[in-house]
């Protein structure tokens, strides 16, 4: 074998590890990351279902002074590039990474909604990454709210519902979201900006993560969180009192608090009372 034959083979590997190393990197990331702030205690912020980081955009304003903040929007929601096959388990795990792979010391993280759960679900699953979480009106089974016999299913078929979203045209998508926000939220100054981060969200990916998060149950699974946890839950849940305090039974230590008004989206419902709540307990 000679040099020059030696030098082709050279060329030619180096150039499939280049290939391989391009189409390696050609997966779409499970969402996006808006890093602010500066401090050594870290901040996580997770919105909940189809809306954009935004959503924290008042709640972090108070806290990048002192802390590094990082919010994420997650893929296919609020305009953001979609995965191709999206998941509960594979975006909590996605998370997760981020924050072992970036070497963010014990981060605080904040969730809503579905955004909530998956706090909920790191600290469980992932019990030495957070040093605290704090959950804003989720649940660890929103299905168990409707049906207390529910159990999760392990073949979750979710094609059906699939089909359903993408099929309707933008308009139909619209019209949906226009009667369902104002359902979960009081304010209106923010109304028309959250419908349009849920009109702008990929419509396969907004069928998945709802059929995904709604066969999802943490109630055993969330006995393993060793972090303190605050759990802030709409005016409404108050109603429900025995409910959802058997859905946290298996939570250790945690802080259950109603807020005095509003709806779903406390954040903007509940303002004042929201801030005193997260102020007190991260600091």
């Amino acid at each position: 074998m000679g040099p020059k034959h030696i030098k082709a083979i050279v060329i030619a590997l180096a150039f499939a590890l280049i290939i391989s190393n391009v189409f390696g990197q050609t997966k779409t990331n499970s969402f996006q990351v808006k890093i602010t702030g500066k401090g050594k205690q870290a901040i996580i912020f997770i919105p909940g279902f189809g809306c954009s980081g935004d959503v924290w955009n008042d709640t972090r304003a108070t806290y990048e002074k002192n802390y590094t903040c990082y919010t994420l929007t997650m893929a296919g929601f609020a305009g953001t590039p979609a995965e191709a096959a999206p998941s509960f388990k594979g975006w909590e795990d996605a998370i997760a990474a981020y924050i072992t792979q970036n070497k963010i010391n014990k981060p605080i993280i904040i969730g809503h909604s579905m955004g909530g759960g998956f706090a909920l679900a790191i600290a469980a699953d992932y019990p030495s990454l957070p040093s605290k979480i704090i959950i804003v009106d989720a649940l660890p089974c929103l299905a168990a709210m409707s049906n207390p016999s529910f159990k999760s299913s392990p073949s979750n078929d979710c094609s059906a519902m699939v089909t359903r979203f993408t099929g309707l045209t933008d308009e139909q998508f619209l019209k949906m979201q226009q009667y369902t926000m104002p359902q979960l939220m009081d304010d209106t100054v923010h109304l028309k900006q959250v419908i349009q981060w849920s009109v702008t969200s990929d419509k396969k990916t907004f069928a998945l993560m709802y059929c995904n998060f709604m066969n999802t149950d943490l109630r055993d699974k969330i006995s393993t969180v060793k972090c303190p946890a605050l759990i802030l839950l709409e005016s409404n849940f108050a109603t429900f009192k025995p409910t959802i305090e058997a859905q946290y039974k298996n939570l250790n230590g945690a802080q259950l608090v109603y807020a005095n008004k509003g709806k779903h989206f406390i954040m903007y419902d509940d303002t004042d009372w929201y801030n005193q709540q997260l102020v007190a307990f991260i600091k």
